[in-house]
């Protein structure tokens, strides 16, 4: 499975939607029900996927799909 792949599969996991739905514009002000319980549930997720320690910071600005790839690639994750 590809990085992207398990990325994808976090998203579709923590909010119960399909691949399909994920795009630049799937973010915390489109998405119902993306709050502060599903970011945390998110970054966590990611964190033990990709085994890295997610800054405070960066834990705050994962808040749409888009960022969490710029997010990632500073950790160097290629997706």
């Amino acid at each position: 499975m590809t990085n992207l792949e398990k990325f994808n599969n976090i998203f579709c996991d923590v909010f119960s939607v399909s691949v399909d739905k994920l795009n630049d514009e799937f973010d915390n002000t489109t998405v119902e029900g993306w709050d502060s319980v599903h970011q945390l549930s998110l970054t966590s997720a990611i964190e033990d996927e990709f085994d890295i320690m997610l800054d405070a910071e960066d834990i705050l600005e994962f808040t749409s799909y888009d960022n969490a790839k710029t997010i990632l690639a500073k950790y160097d994750i290629e997706l």
